[in-house]
């Protein structure tokens, strides 16, 4: 007998990796600078010519039995503590040791956070449009996925839907900010407000309730764009953090969970993570990578080429009638497709060679996102491609 509820995930395969797939088929037949891909979110940068340096520097000086082993459960104790001083240093909390657990990039810090802090029938609100894997993230913990949607003219919360939705039986509040796909990044102001419903709704429930924060896109805010720290507006605040987009290194999966200072069970539940992997096999991240990453805890790729891409994007297709909440961060866009059928556009859109996700699978119909974390030069020859749309 095998397990059916992964047997039926089959028919739901990931669009976005189903889109790129043809990309990379079709550049085959019409060369790569030919298919505009603005599929996947894959960087587009290099790595920081520090990170190599420093993968050299190990390679060549230390133990290959340091360097290739398993790291303590939690992560690599020195990389630990690097990790908080950069937090404490950045944004002014107390982090410490005892707060970060290393883990293999933000889909494993989201994992272990959802488990720590649910139980099975529990429930998880988060907020539309909102990145697709959170579904089988969540509802294979056995808790619930409950989606709120969204102020369609800023993407911001609709706290009046948001409230509407908030039952006792919710225990964490699921946000990514800035957002994957929207490309927007929620206000001081609005993390303030959601703070206040939340400390309100623990005294009314009797129970903690926990702001986990998804942050991968942390290091990609627009210049003059208000991007708070979520941790220093609620106490109860688990960050889950990936390098993947800040350094260009999403094949080397690392990333970290944070548990705010200010939260009463902040080392208790960094040490439960510990024993969650043993169940969910995670078992502590390349110790290498740890390494590594820690000497580049202040540092970023050059990550200014998505901002210049955005603002030819945005102002090209904004002219051609497009409806677009402008992005304050990320790499990506969320256009109002041009026709109340988003799929049907971006499958007219594939004759043109230009690959583009449809936002159903964003929780958002009627939207398309546009990952632009591609050449400068291919993001104005794609521009003939939206014109003939």
């Amino acid at each position: 007998m095998i397990a059916e509820n992964y047997k039926q995930m089959l028919g739901a395969k990931s669009v976005i990796r189903e889109m790129f797939t043809y990309g990379t088929e079709r550049a085959k037949e019409i060369g790569r600078e030919n298919v505009f891909d603005y599929s996947l979110g894959n960087p587009s940068v290099p790595v920081p010519e520090k990170f190599t340096k420093k993968m050299i520097e190990l390679l060549n000086t230390e133990s290959p039995i340091a360097l290739h082993g398993y790291s303590p459960s939690l992560g690599i104790d020195s990389v630990r503590e690097a990790v908080a001083k950069s937090l404490s240093d950045r944004f002014g909390l107390p982090y410490k040791k005892e707060h970060i657990f290393m883990c293999s990039g933000a889909a494993a810090a989201l994992s272990h956070a959802f488990r720590a802090v649910t139980v099975p029938g529990d429930s998880i609100l988060t907020f539309a449009p909102y990145f697709p894997e959170y579904k089988p993230y969540v509802n294979l913990t056995g808790a619930n996925l409950k989606v709120v949607m969204p102020d369609l003219t800023g993407f911001q919360i609709d706290f009046e839907m948001f409230e509407e939705m908030m039952t006792e039986d919710v225990k964490a509040i699921l946000i990514n900010t800035p957002n994957n796909p929207s490309g927007i990044v929620y206000t001081t102001e609005t993390i303030k407000e959601l703070a206040a419903i939340l400390e309100r709704k623990e005294k009314e429930y009797g129970h903690d309730i926990y702001l986990i924060s998804d942050e991968p896109y942390r290091e990609i805010v627009f210049e003059g764009v208000d991007s708070p720290f979520i941790a220093k507006h609620y106490k109860n605040t688990i960050t889950c953090y990936s390098f993947s987009k800040s350094l260009s290194l999403p094949g080397e999966r690392i990333g970290y969970v944070a548990v705010s200072p200010e939260c009463e069970d902040a080392a208790l539940i960094v040490d439960m993570c510990g024993q969650i992997s043993r169940g969910i096999g995670h078992n502590c991240p390349s110790s290498i990578i740890q390494l590594a990453v820690a000497d580049c805890l202040y540092d970023t790729s050059d990550l200014s080429v998505y901002e210049k891409n955005a603002g030819i994007l945005y102002d090209e297709l904004t002219k051609l009638g497009f409806e677009i909440v402008r992005p304050g961060g990320t790499f990506y866009m969320f256009p109002k497709a041009p026709e109340k059928d988003a799929v049907a556009f971006c499958k007219r859109a594939m004759k043109e060679d230009l690959l583009l996700v449809p936002g159903d699978t964003f929780g958002c119909p009627g939207y398309f996102r546009i990952a632009y974390c591609i050449e400068t030069e291919k993001v104005e020859r794609s521009l003939e491609a939206f014109r003939k749309l």
